[in-house]
């Protein structure tokens, strides 16, 4: 079986998708539905059961327990990892779950023999990169393998996962895709005026995870998880490189967002937008 929409490449028939209960993992379920594919999803949160003809096996775990991971993993062809905190908390939380925790299905992939993962980054992990920087870049924008300046103990997180990915690229010979998502919902509006910035569209979020998925022996890569939108700061070169095509553009969802003080929202001088790199740190954040 080939992602969809592209030509022959890796064939993934059984996928596992932590934190599946989670909101991405949500958007993703139906979206990554294949005739021939089964979804294995794990999650510490209650699922939803299966729809009528959905090839589904529900796992309940933690991505911090290396035998629920080890046995989630047993007969998987890939794994999109979307498990761990997707906001600001405390310190010692974020360790245990985000970076112990991708270090877990990390190595309980390796001993099953799980030829490659799909890792869930984020664009705080770059977050203190001035806006400045990536008008220097050029017109492309800011290059997916840009090194770290992370905004919050949430971006250090997702700094380290990358570098986890690349280890055990390195080590093991596994294929690790690290993407860097902006912000994936149905519509960029929950997210105020960034959101022309930063939306992932969840049809767009599928195509990319197609393409990581299929693309032959992409070996570590980084890349930008967005849509392209007219507004965003951030390359699509590597995504594109593995095949990749975005659909969608925030821009139609502009005169909204610029509504009242709007555009003065867009002026916050940092890539991680003023909510992630303002906040104290270990505090919730808002989106």
């Amino acid at each position: 079986m080939t992602g969809h929409g592209d030509g022959a490449g890796y064939a993934a028939q059984r996928i596992l998708i932590t934190g599946a209960a989670g909101g991405m993992g949500r958007l993703m379920r139906p979206r990554l539905r294949r005739d021939g594919r089964v979804l294995r999803l794990l999650d510490v949160a209650t699922l939803a059961p299966a729809e009528p003809g959905e090839r589904v096996e529900l796992v309940a775990g933690s991505v911090t327990d290396p035998a629920a991971m080890a046995s989630a993993c047993a007969g998987v062809d890939a794994i999109i990892h979307l498990g761990g905190h997707s906001r600001e908390t405390a310190w010692a939380d974020t360790v245990e779950v985000n970076i112990s925790g991708t270090h877990t299905v990390l190595e309980a992939a390796r001993l099953a023999g799980v030829p490659r993962v799909v890792l869930a980054s984020s664009n705080h992990a770059v977050g203190f990169r001035e806006v400045t920087e990536v008008t220097a870049a050029g017109p492309g924008g800011l290059p997916a393998d840009s090194s770290p300046r992370p905004d919050t103990y949430y971006g250090v997180s997702k700094a380290a996962i990358e570098a986890l990915g690349s280890l055990y690229h390195s080590r093991f010979g596994m294929d690790v895709i690290a993407v860097r998502i902006g912000s994936c919902f149905e519509t960029p509006l929950p997210l105020g005026p960034r959101g022309l910035i930063t939306w992932l569209s969840p049809d767009d979020g599928a195509r990319l995870f197609e393409a990581c998925l299929a693309a032959p022996a992409p070996g570590y890569r980084l890349i930008w998880g967005v849509s392209d939108n007219t507004r965003r700061i951030c390359s699509l070169a590597e995504a594109e490189a593995l095949g990749y095509k975005s659909l969608d553009n925030a821009e139609r969802y502009a005169d909204q967002l610029l509504a009242g003080d709007g555009a003065e929202a867009l002026k916050f001088p940092y890539v991680g937008g003023a909510a992630f790199c303002t906040a104290p740190l270990g505090a919730p954040n808002p989106m």
